[in-house]
């Protein structure tokens, strides 16, 4: 008794000190305690730990010893005398204590954990996993033992591939056992279903976690765990209407937290609700400042949502924010691309270029340099185009856009007719409704002298636009002007000039408005 009361003075003094920020001293006298009264497990456990944490592993030992000498010891005082010892690089001390803990208390699952990271540790695949299998066959272990053993299973897996398929199937298995069981803790519930999640088994997860989230009303940290991994198992599957309705479900609760408007942000931005994906990214940003992918995020829905000078704002926010990156640079050539200002367009692409070359080479992309060919045409350097245009397609021969792009540019130019006519009939065959490349199919076979064939191409785009276009109009103007069908031809060039004014346009039905 003595030696307790002893023991709770020099915890109580411990205690003392930590709260006055005395941590060597608190530590010193959590040992005596914990020597005085080697009884209290708990104790020893903990400072153990604490000894751990301040890199002492021999005074941890010094106490487990003599706790473990206690015929009464406990699996858990076993089983952190051989990680003391695997941590002290001692591994036959270490197996030898691990293999008396699962002896002695072989329904806990710390020995065959400890055992398994030794010979993990060693590249010891099949011991490590002969372990895991002896665990298996433990009769009626419970929920935590085996949720326990399916992660570990994982684990093996992954560092083990050709084994992965076995010892995933038998982590399967352990979770099954476990979930036959109906644990009633939401917290065994939770780690269950994040077994599963682990795993892929998504229809099981998600069972689990719906269930979860009717019995978790008061544990806020369980549900907003299941609603994430929930989020994430819709989207993966594509269901971005029940990933909307738990990310929302979770800003009810947590209404500051940007990582879930960012979320909701790019949910809209895939599906091409483009400013509702950036008011999302500025509400992200709002709550967090330095998120420095959300403003590129928000910059790119900003332009695709024809907010070019929005767009600009954004970025330059960003670069006072961040060092110079590639996503800055390009993100800033497209939005002055988009406001026609091609010559500064063109620096920022290259310098997105030169970053991208020394540090990040795979974001030079198919896209980077369709848009740095489009900028050169704008700007009338034509070869700097086909250079672009000719590398995007080395990139990516199906690249539809590039297709049609430099194969119209030739078209306008009169050159290169057959190869333009070959380029954009592939990106027509790739997207048959696509109204811009069939009026390019048209106009080059105009360019061929096949009016008649061009026809059909250039009335197809019409019908597909949603609202008249002006270089459409005016392509059929001319083709209609060729057959000598000079009233269509009237009505196709006036439909033209009342989308945009042209002075071209003007000129050809001037002179036509008394044929």
């Amino acid at each position: 008794m003595k030696k307790r009361a002893a023991a709770h003075a020099h915890y109580a003094a411990g205690v003392v000190h930590e709260l006055n920020d005395e941590p060597e001293l608190a530590l010193r006298e959590y040992q005596k305690a914990a020597l005085d009264d080697p009884t209290d497990e708990t104790l020893i456990l903990d400072v153990s730990q604490r000894f751990l944490q301040n890199r002492q592993p021999e005074k941890a030992l010094e106490l487990l010893l003599a706790a473990s000498a206690r015929p009464e010891a406990s699996g858990a005082v076993l089983a952190q005398l051989g990680f003391i010892y695997a941590v002290m690089s001692k591994n036959d001390l270490a197996v030898e204590a691990d293999r008396t803990a699962i002896n002695k208390f072989p329904r806990e699952f710390a020995g065959y954990h400890n055992l398994f990271l030794i010979y993990l540790s060693q590249g010891k695949g099949e011991a490590a996993l002969t372990v895991l299998d002896e665990a298996a066959r433990i009769s009626e272990p419970d929920v935590e033992f085996l949720t326990d053993l399916a992660e570990l299973y994982v684990s093996h897996a992954l560092r083990f591939p050709g084994q992965r398929e076995v010892t995933r199937g038998k982590a399967k298995t352990a979770l099954g056992r476990a979930q036959k069981q109906k644990p009633d803790s939401p917290q065994l519930r939770l780690k269950l279903a994040d077994g599963y999640y682990v795993l892929g088994d998504n229809e099981h997860a998600a069972e689990l976690y719906l269930g979860l989230l009717k019995q978790a009303g008061d544990l806020p940290l369980v549900r907003e765990n299941a609603r994430a991994k929930l989020a994430d198992i819709y989207l993966r599957a594509s269901d971005r209407k029940h990933a909307v309705e738990q990310l929302e479900a979770m800003l009810r609760d947590d209404p500051t937290n940007a990582q879930i408007y960012y979320y909701l942000a790019v949910i809209a931005y895939d599906e091409k609700r483009w400013a509702e994906a950036a008011e999302q990214f500025k509400k992200a940003l709002l709550f967090n400042p330095d998120f420095e992918e959300a403003y590129y995020e928000l910059a790119g829905a900003q332009i695709a949502a024809d907010q070019a000078g929005e767009a600009l704002v954004t970025l330059e926010t960003a670069r006072r924010k961040f060092a110079a990156n590639f996503d800055a640079e390009y993100l800033t050539g497209v939005a002055l691309s988009r406001q026609k200002e091609y010559v500064e367009a063109i620096v920022h692409f290259t310098d997105a270029e030169i970053i991208a070359r020394g540090t990040e080479p795979a974001r030079l992309t198919p896209s980077f340099y369709f848009e740095l060919g489009a900028a050169h045409e704008q700007k009338g350097n034509i070869a700097e185009a086909e250079k672009c245009f000719h590398k995007c397609l080395e990139l990516s021969p199906d690249y539809a856009d590039a297709l049609n792009y430099l194969g119209y540019m030739w078209a306008e130019r009169g050159v290169n007719l057959e190869q333009a006519r070959e380029l954009i009939g592939k990106a027509v065959k790739l997207e048959p409704e696509n109204a811009a490349f069939l009026d390019s199919l048209g106009w080059v076979l105009f360019k061929l002298n096949q009016p008649k064939e061009a026809l059909g191409y250039i009335l197809k785009s019409v019908k597909l636009l949603k609202s008249p276009d002006a270089t459409v109009c005016d392509h059929l103007g001319d083709v209609y002007a060729v057959l000598n069908e000079w009233d269509k031809a009237r009505e196709a060039w006036r439909q033209s000039l009342s989308v945009e004014p042209n002075e071209e346009v003007q000129k050809k039905l001037k002179a036509r408005e008394t044929h």
